[in-house]
C-alpha cells in the first residue's frame, strides 16, 4: 500500500515488487556510471544503455540525473537517521562524535560517487546540498544532529541548543568535504581530524558557559542560515 509520504521523486505511481526491482536496478546502474565518468559526463541515455532497457522506461523513474542525485541523498539520509535512531546515551559531545563517525562508515561505501558528486554537492543551487530540492534530506540529517544536542544527558537550552546543533551539523559536513578530498591512505587524515574534534570538544562546553561564547553562536548560526540557506534550516 503506498501513501502519501512513502512516495519519492522518481518513482512512479502504483508501484510493485517488479517495479521496485527495475527502479533499484536503474539507479545502481546510474550510481556506477556517475561514479566512472564523473556527473557532466554520465547521460541518461548511457545509463539506458548499460542497463539494457529504453530511454523511455528509464525516464518513468529517473527523468533526469538530479533526480538519481535526490534518490542518493535520500537513501544516504534515511539509512543515517535510522541507525542514529538508537544513539547511547550520554553527552552531547560523545553522542556527536558518534553520529559523525556513523555518518562517514555509512558513506564509505558510495566514496567514488559522492566524490564525482562533489561539485554538484557544493555548488549546485538545484541540486546541492544547501538546494531547496533537498530540503527533505537535509532536514533529516540535521535532525540527527539536533537529537544528538537535545536528547543528551547534558542537553543546554533550547536558545543555545538549536543553534549548536547547527553548528555541528556544519562541521560534519566539513568533515565530510575533507574525506571526499582526503588523499591520504585510507583516509587517515579524515579519522585524525576526527579524533582532533573529540579531544577539543570539552573545551567547547565549558566555552558555552560564557556568554560572550553563546552570543557568538547565536549570531554565527543567524550568518550561516542568511549565507547558505536563506531560512531554510530551521
Amino acid at each position: 500500500m503506498i501513501t502519501k509520504n512513502s512516495k519519492r521523486r522518481g518513482r512512479p505511481p502504483g508501484r510493485t515488487l517488479q517495479g521496485e526491482a527495475t527502479r533499484q536496478r536503474l539507479f545502481e546502474t546510474a550510481i556506477e556510471l556517475i561514479s566512472e565518468r564523473g556527473y557532466a559526463r554520465a547521460t541518461l541515455r548511457d545509463v539506458a544503455a548499460r542497463a539494457g532497457v529504453s530511454p523511455a522506461l528509464l525516464y518513468r523513474y529517473f527523468p533526469s540525473k538530479g533526480a538519481v542525485a535526490l534518490a542518493l541523498y535520500d537513501e544516504l539520509s534515511e539509512s543515517l537517521a535510522r541507525r542514529t535512531s538508537t544513539l547511547p546515551a550520554g553527552r552531547w559531545r560523545d553522542r556527536f562524535v558518534r553520529a559523525l563517525e556513523w555518518s562517514l562508515e555509512g558513506l564509505g561505501p558510495h566514496r567514488m560517487v559522492l566524490r564525482a558528486l562533489a561539485p554538484v554537492l557544493v555548488g549546485d543551487s538545484e541540486e546541492g546540498v544547501f538546494a531547496e530540492r533537498t530540503a527533505f534530506s537535509r532536514a533529516r540529517v540535521q535532525g540527527v544532529f539536533r537529537t544528538a544536542v537535545m536528547e543528551a544527558s547534558d542537553a543546554p537550552s533550547r536558545a543555545l541548543g538549536e543553534p549548536l546543533s547547527r553548528l555541528l551539523y556544519l562541521v560534519h559536513l566539513c568533515v565530510i568535504l575533507l574525506w571526499l578530498l582526503d588523499r591520504s591512505p585510507r583516509q587517515r587524515a579524515t579519522r585524525a581530524m576526527v579524533i582532533l574534534l573529540e579531544r577539543v570538544l570539552p573545551s567547547a562546553t565549558l566555552a558555552l558557559k560564557l556568554p560572550a561564547v553563546r552570543g557568538f553562536m547565536t549570531r554565527a548560526d543567524a550568518l550561516f542560515e542568511e549565507a547558505l540557506l536563506d531560512g531554510r534550516l530551521r
